[in-house]
């Protein structure tokens, strides 16, 4: 019976590689309709990631969807070893499937008379404003610079597809306080819980890359990220048994692999 998978990608390409990858199955072994192309926005506002249905199996009978593949990874901490070259490549998206526990972090409210803390609050009220979007900063101190929490109802907009515009507010709001300045400061701004939900979300995508890895000994190249979410994927698997991982590619495009590892 012809069976079908839709996913999404930064652009075709990618979208397909993440269904042959999910599929175990090769380009010409499948045929592809293009849903969706990819849209740019400001900011990240009006972006549409591109859609693919990969379609497969005797050709001329209905088309039935299938669902996404589940899978277990057993994992068990051993010493990291070196980096290995990649032998064979192929892009996937991320997905929710483990869990991960995390410790929460430390905030202390920042104080009143904190006058960087200051600043923060009035670019992001009157860079709210400008979005118009109905948003207040929390801002605390730790021990890696100010965390921003933007509190308000139905903060999508400033989010966006990935984080993408939440990143782009974080840049400009890093930028705006920082220059001309001779000392950085660094600022991480959230909203809605976001942050944490991606970092947890990437993890379980790092896990769950990682048992393919192991079990098809077949290296797996991730979606383009920013440096944070990186070292996210990096983090999470340098313990991992059987693979490593390294960076590739050169910013905005600088995508995460996760290479086999024998030795390991």
């Amino acid at each position: 019976m012809r069976k079908f998978i839709e996913t999404t990608g930064r652009c075709e390409e990618d979208a397909i590689a993440a269904a042959l990858f999910q599929l175990g199955l090769d380009r010409d072994d499948v045929s592809v309709e293009v849903l969706q192309r990819p849209k740019n926005g400001f900011l990240g506002f009006g972006s549409n990631p591109a859609k693919v249905r990969v379609s497969y199996g005797v050709e001329g009978e209905e088309e039935t969807p299938i669902p996404m593949p589940k899978e277990e990874t057993k994992t068990e901490p051993v010493k990291p070893a070196a980096p290995v070259q990649p032998k064979q490549e192929s892009q996937l998206q991320p997905d929710d499937e483990i869990i991960i526990a995390k410790e929460e972090p430390v905030w202390t409210p920042a104080a009143a008379d904190d006058v960087k803390a200051e600043r923060i609050r009035q670019f992001l009220v009157g860079l709210m404003e400008h979005l118009e979007v109905d948003a207040t900063p929390e801002i605390s101190v730790t021990e890696n610079g100010y965390q921003v929490v933007l509190q308000g109802q139905n903060l999508g907009a400033i989010i966006g597809r990935r984080g993408e515009t939440l990143d782009a507010i974080q840049q400009l709001t890093n930028y705006s306080i920082n220059r001309s300045q001779s000392k950085r400061v660094r600022i991480h701004i959230d909203a809605e819980g976001y942050r944490a939900k991606r970092e947890e979300a990437l993890e379980r995508l790092a896990v769950k890359v990682a048992g393919k890895v192991v079990k098809y000994r077949k290296n797996v190249t991730l979606e383009a990220m920013n440096a944070y979410e990186r070292h996210v994927i990096h983090s999470a698997l340098q313990d991992y048994p059987g693979v490593t991982t390294y960076s590739t590619g050169t910013e905005p495009n600088r995508r995460t692999v996760v290479a086999y590892a024998s030795e390991k």
